[in-house]
């Protein structure tokens, strides 16, 4: 049998309820959150003083839901979450300015999904800056996004102001996650190129936010000679015009003197006098970090190299036509 304490803290628990509620009308989710943080924190007190164990939080959610029927998120699994939630981040000025910005299952998938501190905070800053739905916030964390963001190999420090420099660098990822592309004939670049427009969507998405799409192989005129880009966007961001190129084997030298090329096209023939300097992104099935050094040293426009990863089938597939020539 629970004794009268317990009551009591049944009573403070449902005036809990009852301020939120009021206050809900003028910002639902933080106040959510926070008081889902508060009942959180409320059962670890619980807990800790009078010695009760996990089952306690059955006979707590009986109770609460006894008196608030129509309320949802009351269940005994979601005050688990709620414990947990408190007992992981401590700091109620924390869950204010981060935690409660976000959906209250988006904390619960951060709290399943990941174990480190940093990156939960990583990943609330992202869900807050590019407004994530709990299903793409799922796929961010599944693909790693927090690793593979900045890790590219760029000459931006040698080649832009910094903290522009420093953004920049920030934006690109290496590898690059395509395995939301279904090819059925051959693999090749201008393959790649069409599947990547024909899900435009999942590439915007995964290149991040800030960038919008311009075209595919859009054309550059220099002494009556026409050149395509396989891929340009504009960085809002950044202010930049962003060229990708597409390669569908490893990363060569020459591959970065025709980006050099393109870049400076670009910029004097092409961008806005308000423009920052366009950049410049070589895309490739992988890369030598020691010969991708090589070639960009000396490069005066800004540039980088990322990899790029395919579905395991697709993978497979063009591990095939590499060995057999077809």
């Amino acid at each position: 049998m629970l004794d009268v304490s317990y009551q009591n803290h049944i009573t403070e628990l449902k005036a809990e309820i009852m301020r939120a509620r009021v206050k809900a009308a003028l910002s639902v989710n933080r106040e959510l959150v926070l008081l889902y943080w508060r009942i959180g924190q409320k059962i670890l007190e619980m807990q800790e003083k009078e010695g009760w164990g996990a089952k306690v939080i059955e006979q707590i959610s009986k109770d609460l839901r006894k008196d608030f029927p129509e309320m949802r998120g009351l269940s005994a699994r979601n005050l688990k979450y709620m414990r947990t939630f408190s007992a992981t981040y401590s700091d109620v000025k924390f869950v204010q300015q981060a935690a409660a910005q976000i959906p209250w299952f988006h904390n619960c998938l951060l709290l399943d999904k990941l174990k480190r501190e940093k990156e939960r905070i990583w990943y609330i800053q992202k869900t807050i800056e590019n407004g994530w739905s709990r299903n793409v916030l799922s796929m961010q964390i599944e693909t790693n996004l927090y690793a593979r963001q900045g890790q590219a190999i760029t000459n931006f420090k040698e080649t832009l102001p910094a903290p522009h420099s420093d953004l920049a660098h920030e934006i690109i990822k290496n590898p690059y996650n395509f395995e939301f592309l279904s090819i059925d004939n051959k693999i090749t670049e201008r393959n790649i190129e069409k599947a990547l427009v024909d899900h435009i969507r999942d590439f915007m998405l995964e290149l991040g936010k800030g960038f919008a799409f311009v075209g595919s192989q859009y054309p550059l005129k220099l002494g009556g000679e026409s050149y395509f880009l396989d891929l340009l966007f504009y960085n809002t961001k950044l202010k930049a015009y962003t060229i990708i190129e597409l390669k569908s084997g490893p990363f060569k030298p020459e591959y970065a003197g025709k980006m050099n090329f393109y870049l400076n096209v670009m910029d004097k023939e092409v961008k806005d006098k308000e423009d920052n300097p366009t950049m410049g992104i070589i895309l490739c099935r992988d890369n030598n970090h020691i010969t991708v050094r090589y070639a960009i040293d000396g490069i005066q426009r800004p540039l980088g190299v990322s990899e790029y990863t395919l579905s395991q089938a697709l993978e497979e597939k063009l591990k095939c036509i590499n060995q057999h020539g077809t």
